[in-house]
């Protein structure tokens, strides 16, 4: 198969999958974990989150496989997880974990049965802690349900602002409800609204000047509900900060 065949076929399936995990219902996947008690691998990730300790998002997250990362559009999403059928790895009443979606977990096509974030197979890759709270760590890996939840966040949607006066970057974080952005528009104090792009993960960005204008945004989550945060930066906002939005979904 070409791999740009691959690609299309492995973004379709993704899709059915995004949909359906959305229904409330439990469903089947597995789970291992990455890093270390510590923290391990916080930095960074595919959905452009960053320090996930100071985004606020701490060790309470998980990489996607590519049937639930859904090309970016999963960052952002909460779900509970627990491990089930396995009595040997399984910790007795261990409960439920909750979890944001931070990152990606490759596929790796070279290996077709030894990799479990390969298509079509829904996969969560958690933080050590994350892992051992439901399971023993020996396990390594273990089959888990896990359902869709809304997002519980403290304070206001979060507006990181990047880039350069032609070329403007914003990160979106702290997102309540649903938790995944699809759309997001800015409005500068001498524009209307300016349709947004998403650039990867939870980056969105436009090619507008904005510069000494204060900035507004309107984002839409997964579900539809639609917010329009006012005057979240003042005129003399600056590159590299971050604006509370000081509401949330």
């Amino acid at each position: 198969m070409m791999v740009g065949a691959q690609i299309t076929f492995d973004s379709l399936r993704a899709q059915i999958a995004f949909d359906s995990y959305n229904d409330g219902a439990w469903h089947d996947a597995r789970a291992t974990f990455y890093g270390d008690m510590g923290g391990g691998e916080t930095m960074q990730g595919a959905c452009g989150y960053g320090d996930l300790f100071q985004q606020g998002y701490g060790l309470k997250t998980a990489a996607l496989s590519t049937a639930l990362f859904n090309n970016g559009q999963a960052c952002g999403a909460c779900f509970e997880i627990k491990c089930v059928n396995d009595p040997q790895w399984c910790k007795p009443n261990a409960g439920t974990i909750k979890i944001t979606a931070t990152n990606f977990c490759p596929p790796n096509y070279s290996k077709p049965d030894g990799n479990w974030c390969n298509p079509p197979q829904q996969h969560f890759d958690l933080s050590m802690e994350m892992f051992t709270t439901i399971a023993i760590y020996k396990a390594g890996i273990i089959p888990v349900q896990y359902r869709r939840v809304p997002c519980a966040k403290q304070g206001g949607i979060k507006f990181e602002i990047k880039g350069n006066p032609y070329w403007t970057l914003v990160l979106v974080y702290n997102v309540g409800g649903a938790g995944d952005v699809t759309d997001v528009k800015i409005r500068g104090s001498r524009r209307g609204w300016i349709q947004m792009t998403r650039n990867w993960g939870q980056n969105w960005q436009t090619g507008n000047n904005l510069v000494g204008q204060s900035l507004s945004f309107q984002v839409t989550t997964s579900d539809g509900k639609t917010m329009r945060f006012y005057n979240v930066a003042g005129p003399n906002w600056g590159f590299g900060q971050v604006y509370d939005g000081r509401r949330n979904f």
